[in-house]
């Protein structure tokens, strides 16, 4: 059989549509997965780095310390998580070892984007919301957060794309998602598992990148646009 018609089979298999190793059950797994790690990303390190970059201190050392997750290959801090996670009590099959996997790779351009995005305000702009009166917080939150916002959307699409393509490593846990058709696949010689799997990942990919351009675009100022 080719690979078209192992393809044709999978999806002809009334299994593949139906249950809780279905396409519609693994891609539920995997995008609530995906989202929930870019969210907890973001709400763990948006703050700090907004705070850092606003004071302008202490952003390379935070920098360094959030890397490490970049700097790790993703699989090592999988298993590590994995091998922690299930000692302190929780289930071989549970999806936890993934999220904080996932958590520590969405982080780095999360941190990066937010500090160079408040790092780029122009100063003369901070200085007049001060002299108007605006706290510090105010400063951040009204002025530099706003004008920031195009590049920090743009940590987290490069974050989200990244963590939906590697959240097939979930499956080497025996966790679900979309990678376990590709795992699957592989064990039983099926290409069309296989191919359904990649398709899949391919497909969700795609759909976060060009929603969350969308997404920049509409929070870029007027003003950055027409001269840009």
């Amino acid at each position: 059989m080719t690979v078209w018609d192992e393809l044709a089979a999978f999806l002809a298999d009334p299994a593949t549509w139906s249950g809780s190793g279905s396409i519609w059950a693994r891609s539920w797994e995997h995008i609530w997965v995906s989202i929930a790690a870019t969210l907890v990303a973001v709400l763990l390190i948006l703050p700090l780095a907004l705070w850092l970059g606003h004071v302008r201190r202490g952003a390379e050392l935070a920098s360094a310390v959030v890397n490490i997750g970049r700097a790790v290959p993703s699989f090592g801090v999988l298993a590590i998580a994995f091998l922690l996670l299930v000692n302190l009590g929780a289930g071989v099959s549970t999806p936890w070892p993934v999220l904080v996997a996932l958590v520590a790779l969405a982080a780095p351009p999360v941190f990066t984007n937010a500090v160079a995005g408040i790092l780029g305000v122009d100063q003369e702009t901070v200085e007049a919301a001060r002299g108007m009166g605006m706290r510090e917080r105010d400063v951040i939150l009204r002025v530099e957060l706003p004008l920031a916002m195009p590049l920090i959307v743009e940590g987290v699409r490069i974050a989200f794309v990244q963590v939906i393509a590697t959240a097939t490593l979930g499956a080497l846990t025996a966790w679900g998602g979309l990678g376990r058709f590709i795992i699957d696949g592989f064990a039983t010689q099926d290409q069309g598992e296989i191919m359904v799997g990649a398709l899949l990942v391919a497909v969700l990919a795609v759909l976060a990148e060009f929603g969350l351009a969308r997404a920049q675009k509409a929070t870029t100022p007027r003003g950055v646009l027409l001269s840009s």
